[in-house]
Order: structure tokens, then sequence, then C-alpha cells
């Protein structure tokens, strides 16, 4: 009997085994996006805040 033949086909050495869901260049996370450091500044304030009370 030929045992090479049998099974599964072998997977790509380098795939990924899903998608991420914020990947670079997505709706989520697209190219050349990046936020100010403001805007990260107030959201930081804003969860402390939120975990304070």
């Amino acid at each position: 009997m030929d045992y090479s033949k049998s099974g599964n086909a072998p997977s790509d050495k380098n795939a990924p085994r899903h998608a991420e869901h914020n990947a670079k260049g997505s709706d989520k996370n697209p190219f050349g996006g990046k936020a100010d450091k403001a805007a990260l500044l107030a959201r930081m304030k804003a969860a402390a805040k939120k975990t304070e009370k």
C-alpha cells in the first residue's frame, strides 16, 4: 500500500491559521492611520477615572 497518498495535503508552512479582526489595512485599522497622543491620553484618563469609582 502506498501510504504517501493517504491523508490530507501538507499545510503551508507560513500560512496564518485565521485572519486577524484588526489586521493592518482593514477597515478598523487602515494604513497610515495613527492616533495622536492627546486622544490616547484622554482615553487613558477616562479609563482611570472609570475604575477609580
